[in-house]
């Protein structure tokens, strides 16, 4: 017993020797000097000069309350520092955020963890209300919502990357065939003025594979040239997500453009044919889940039908791609006499579950087939980091 007295009655007079080497230590490793810390005092609001913050330190003679402040001012300052070390990213046509998650990082699917970039998004836009409330519920309130035309003079004029999906409705094999003349898909011009007001180093530019198709070769084009007008290396690659680990066969074309200092990005497959990610292995888990509206566990009512659309699920092949208007006629699961709930669905599309949609089912049925897989956009992601690196 009078060991542990002795003991914390030594710890008890060394704890201010032991917390300002602590300060010291911390101070040396990011490299800020007593002026500095000085001034971050300043900026709380909290007078503390240079000469007296270094004699209590130095001696010992502070409180607890002063040693948490100095601890937590320089953590802050740590990470407003790694912040302005990324690369900064704007995003366009940004829907409930599905590339931009992939872009960010920082998430698991299917018991693997996809890393965070080295990314930070500063602006995003979306025009759809149910997407925008996702959006901030789960990425930030950094999104603007609105009409892209209508928000061009706010985008900040300098940033590393933009990245969008404009709308692909008048060039989807599903839509009306009007290509870039019609007034969803002529959209990608708003991306095009806003390339030409950032000049990023890279832009990359999600789209449907109808893009590539004989009488859409125009349009792709057009495109094309558009950019390269501006200056950039324009490439484009037709991408299966189940190549990079999306339980579902979905191709997208991807226009990537870069300044001409920039190297062509490597976008690496990680699966083959032969080891795509089942629909047994992506939903099989929750085949004995009750309907849960929280989280998204909820499925259409639609009958069976020529009209309602009958296509089903094969549990041991990746699912079929997800469409955003299929009005209720989502795929049928492989084994239950229902159609794939709206987490099934996400699941199918590499949301995480932690990924919460702020809306019914309808809305929340478009903006997952509207979404670019997180999955396929981290390792998009990761070739463009090691691009500008």
């Amino acid at each position: 017993m009078t060991e542990r007295l002795t003991m914390t009655e030594f710890a008890r007079k060394n704890w201010n020797k032991l917390a300002g080497d602590a300060i010291k230590a911390k101070m040396h490793e990011h490299g800020i000097g007593f002026i500095q810390l000085s001034e971050l005092f300043l900026e709380q609001g909290e007078s503390e000069t240079a000469n007296a913050i270094c004699n209590k330190v130095n001696r010992g003679t502070f409180s607890h309350a002063f040693y948490l402040k100095c601890m937590e001012l320089m953590t802050k300052q740590e990470k407003q520092e790694d912040r302005e070390k990324k690369y900064k990213i704007i995003s366009l046509f940004s829907g409930c955020g599905g590339m931009d998650l992939g872009f960010l990082g920082g998430f698991e699917f299917l018991n693997r963890t996809y890393d965070k970039h080295d990314f930070d998004i500063i602006w995003a836009n979306e025009i759809d209300e149910h997407a925008v409330r996702t959006y901030r519920y789960n990425l930030g309130n950094h999104i603007v919502h609105g009409d892209i035309w209508q928000h061009l003079d706010e985008i900040p004029t300098s940033a590393d990357i933009i990245i969008g999906g404009f709308p692909c409705q008048d060039i989807s094999i599903n839509g009306k065939g009007a290509g870039i003349s019609g007034s969803r898909s002529g959209l990608y011009k708003a991306m095009l003025s806003a390339v030409e007001r950032v000049r990023p180093k890279i832009f990359v530019a999600e789209n449907v594979k109808g893009l590539l198709m004989k009488h859409h070769r125009k349009d792709l084009e057009t495109v094309l040239s558009d950019f390269r007008n501006l200056g950039y290396q324009v490439d484009y690659y037709l991408l299966n997500a189940a190549d990079y680990g999306v339980p579902q066969t979905r191709e997208r074309v991807i226009i990537v453009g870069r300044l001409p200092e920039i190297p062509e990005i490597q976008i690496e497959k990680t699966n083959t044919s032969n080891s795509y990610v089942t629909a047994r292995q992506a939903i099989g888990d929750l085949v004995d889940k009750v309907e849960d509206e929280i989280a998204n566990h909820i499925w259409s009512r639609a009958e069976k039908s020529p009209d309602q659309g009958s296509r089903k699920l094969d549990a041991e092949r990746a699912g079929y791609t997800i469409r955003a208007e299929c009005h209720g006629n989502i795929q049928w699961h492989y084994e239950l006499p229902r159609r794939i709930s709206m987490r099934e669905a996400a699941r199918i599309q590499s949301f995480p579950d932690n990924f919460i949609f702020q809306a019914k089912l309808r809305a929340t049925e478009r903006q997952i087939g509207n979404a670019v897989p997180p999955v396929l956009g981290w390792h998009i992601a990761a070739a463009v980091s090691k691009a500008l690196k």
